[in-house]
């Protein structure tokens, strides 16, 4: 009964004009920094943990609101790319340095895009899929299977494949030897079991290193990219140049150097413009719990 509700709310929003349906995901996110004290002091903890306590209250609270703010706004996103033209979508994207990409095609290689919870993600994976090539994301299976489904529906609207992450490596090999692009995110919290350790943000912290494994094995080249805004209306596609994958007779060495430099990719983009990332979630809570305490 509650997803009908959803349904309905979505019909309502999708016909009035854009500006009535951003004002509402400005008030709710709002709402949500005002009531989710909980999520307040977690974006508190990172960004104190992150930068040595060297941002100021105002900083930290400038910061928190955004991430509550860009969150509302890539649901407002993935909701809207239900129903968007491709027409529509090009209107609001530039795309830059899609020369990395063309680089790896020329050689006859795929592409391992590597990504983050930074900025517009919605916008970012339907833009490669719709303005670079279609490509295999890869996601975390979600609670509520309904709401899964909108989003998978949403994600699939240019052409990109939706595969959950568990048992996935496989699927991904078959498809990367075909020349099938795919998509890993970096910076989600993993299971001590997963990954290398690597120095993010100046601090240890387990890594997914899938990147680095099929791009030495199967001769594949890691891009990162990302999305960036000015104005919350039209949006960059930011394709950076590949990350090199050494392959010695050394491998775990190769894949663990690989694995860094997507560390250090990230910490630059982070630490340039802080408020775009995602601080509402724990990811250091593996290897540093004692934050969130």
């Amino acid at each position: 009964m509650g997803f009908k509700l959803f349904l309905l709310l979505e019909k309502f929003l999708i016909i009035l004009p854009k500006s009535f349906r951003k004002a509402f995901f400005l008030m709710l996110a709002s709402l949500a920094y005002r009531v989710s004290k909980r999520h307040r002091t977690i974006s508190y903890q990172n960004l104190d943990f992150a930068f040595d306590g060297k941002l100021s209250e105002k900083e930290k609270d400038d910061i928190t609101r955004y991430a509550f703010k860009n969150l509302a706004f890539n649901f407002l996103h993935a909701l809207e790319l239900r129903h968007m033209s491709i027409n529509e979508l090009k209107n609001k994207i530039t795309i830059d340095n899609i020369e990395a990409v063309e680089r790896v095609h020329k050689e006859g290689r795929a592409v391992i895009y590597v990504a983050s919870h930074y900025n517009s993600w919605e916008l970012g994976t339907a833009s490669v899929g719709a303005f670079v090539e279609p490509l295999i994301a890869v996601y975390k299976k979600m609670k509520n299977q309904a709401y899964e489904d909108w989003l998978l529906e949403a994600r699939g609207a240019f052409g990109n494949i939706s595969m959950e992450k568990t048992n996935v490596v496989k699927p991904l090999v078959r498809n990367l030897k075909k020349g099938v692009a795919c998509g890993l995110l970096i910076d989600t919290n993993i299971s001590p079991k997963e990954g290398l350790m690597v120095e993010f943000m100046g601090k240890s912290i387990r890594q997914t290193s899938t990147p680095a494994y099929l791009a030495r094995k199967f001769n594949a080249a890691i891009i990162p990219v990302t999305m960036r805004t000015d104005d919350e209306e039209n949006y960059t596609l930011m394709l950076f140049d590949e990350i090199p994958v050494e392959k010695t007779e050394d491998e775990q060495a190769d894949i663990q150097k690989a694995t860094q430099l997507q560390a250090d990719w990230l910490t630059k983009l982070i630490t340039n413009e802080p408020k775009f990332w995602f601080w509402l979630h724990r990811r250091w809570k593996n290897d540093h719990p004692e934050i969130y305490i």
